[in-house]
């Protein structure tokens, strides 16, 4: 078992160097934060748009499918089943929902031409004509607000608007930042919020110190999952007899093995922190590194184009009525 390989969550892929890899982390970054909004009070057009979007931008990237494969398959997977989940839930409307037009068209006909029905009929033998606007009103097509019903499982249309729009937010808040973090380094992503949270710096803002905290925590991310994957396979190792221990033996061992990983975590907080000691590193003013050098080139141009018609088809076509 290897979760650094099998749960690479915000992990930075370093190989193969990608366009996506080439792009200034601000222009990312407000891609990133267009993705994550855009969704507000659209329709479900857009949201499935916007699934496609990222589905379509993995692929042109060319990220080696060994690296998105895993982690597209279950969390589509994932938005499946909560589609599915959400469109047979109750809509929440608790309404008996009654069809607007009655079952006979010739009742609405009649009704609609009350002189035909005042005249006497003089051929009995003969059938009336129908009218044009008999034919229209046979021809249109019947609502319904129930869409599939049988048995205890019913789909409506609320119940399935519910159901995309929940599905599709989930895939495009968890993959839009995972493939952010795979795509940019730690260092830049640092650089790339100082840069644009410099005018915070007015009202007193310690921008540097959060941008620093931002980077020590990226950095801690594989660190967790090392201590973890360690601890897992030293309770493999053991060979373990759960059924004998029971219930609270079990609790009691994984209560151990948590108080192990705290302690564990700890102990490399410290360590980094006795590094940055060691190395002069007394606060972010006196002790700047510049880790990554912020220039727009042509290609962030060209995205930031596209990002403003990306907007545009959003208020275009994109907001809910």
């Amino acid at each position: 078992m290897d979760l650094l390989r099998s749960l690479p969550i915000g992990l930075y892929l370093e190989q193969p160097q990608t366009w996506l890899h080439k792009l200034d982390p601000r222009v990312k970054f407000i891609w990133l934060m267009s993705f994550l909004t855009t969704y507000i009070f659209a329709n479900n057009l857009w949201r499935v748009s916007l699934v496609a979007l990222l589905i379509l931008a993995t692929l042109i990237a060319r990220i080696p499918k060994r690296v998105w494969q895993q982690q597209m398959g279950w969390l589509l997977m994932l938005c499946f089943f909560v589609l599915v989940i959400a469109a047979i839930s109750p809509d929440g409307l608790g309404i008996s929902y009654q069809p607007r037009l009655p079952a006979n068209d010739l009742i609405l006909t009649e009704q609609s031409n009350p002189t035909t029905s005042a005249t006497p009929n003089l051929s009995p033998t003969t059938n009336p004509t129908p009218t044009s606007k008999t034919l229209s009103t046979q021809k249109q097509k019947k609502y319904s607000y129930i869409l599939f019903e049988k048995g205890a499982i019913k789909v409506t249309r609320r119940s399935l608007d519910l159901a995309i729009s929940l599905s599709t937010i989930l895939f495009t808040v968890i993959y839009s930042t995972n493939l952010y973090l795979l795509t940019t380094a730690p260092e830049e992503i640092t650089a790339a919020l100082e840069s644009l949270m410099q005018p915070l710096k007015r009202f007193n803002i310690p921008v540097t110190e959060i941008t620093l905290m931002l980077t020590l925590s990226l950095r801690f991310i594989p660190l967790v999952l090392e201590e973890i994957q360690n601890l897992i396979r030293s309770v493999m190792t053991r060979a373990i007899n759960w059924k004998k221990l029971g219930f609270k033996g079990a609790i009691k061992v994984w209560m151990l093995v948590a108080e192990r990983l705290l302690e564990n975590l700890l102990l490399r907080a410290e360590q980094m922190a006795n590094a940055m000691m060691v190395r002069g590193f007394t606060s972010p003013n006196e002790h700047r590194v510049q880790w990554h050098d912020l220039r727009l080139k042509r290609r962030d141009g060209l995205a930031i184009a596209a990002l403003i018609i990306f907007w545009g088809v959003r208020l275009a076509i994109g907001t809910e009525v």
